[in-house]
């Protein structure tokens, strides 16, 4: 019976290392099916999120693009009114740079012309105060003449009345006496 005995524990150990066995094995299949169910749902979930990506920079390279179109639009349109701005004051630069012209010109030909008007002037007032210093003189000399003519007439008037009033002051006495 110690052999039976044996026999049956063997038997019990088999069948309990067999259970366990199996159990490890049930186990490690339900750990496999786990992993491998983590697996399919991380590769899953991967592929999603590297979907998602794809499309993000998908629609980011897109906004992008149309980003920097917009901006090369921008500057094109900058550049264009610049460019007419930069033509329009050239342009008026340049027509202000004539009107200079013109004005210094003219500016020039009227002090030229009053210089000339100036001296022609001058000229007159010179000739005009010529003449008037020989009129002055003349007039002078010949007033003085005349003065001293007068003075002379008047003097000899002078003397006749002062030799009439003699001659009467005389006939007045002898009148008298």
């Amino acid at each position: 019976m110690p052999s039976d005995q044996a026999a049956l524990e063997h038997e019990r150990d088999l069948r309990d290392l067999r259970n366990a066995l199996s159990a490890m094995r049930e186990r490690l299949e339900a750990a496999q099916a786990d992993r491998e169910a983590a697996h399919m749902r991380a590769t899953s979930e991967a592929a999603a999120e590297g979907a998602q990506l794809r499309a993000t920079v998908s629609a980011l390279r897109d906004e992008l693009e149309g980003e920097r179109a917009r901006r090369d639009d921008a500057i094109r349109k900058a550049y264009a009114e610049s460019s007419d701005e930069i033509r329009h004051l050239r342009a008026t630069v340049a027509t202000l740079r004539e009107q200079l012209e013109l004005e210094r010109h003219s500016r020039q030909d009227a002090i030229g012309s009053a210089a000339a008007q100036s001296q022609d002037l001058i000229a007159q007032l010179k000739s005009t105060v010529a003449a008037l210093r020989d009129t002055l003189e003349r007039t002078t000399v010949g007033t003085e003449i005349a003065l001293a003519a007068a003075r002379a007439g008047d003097r000899d008037e002078i003397g006749e009345l002062k030799a009439t009033l003699r001659r009467l002051r005389e006939q007045l006495e002898t009148r008298t006496s």
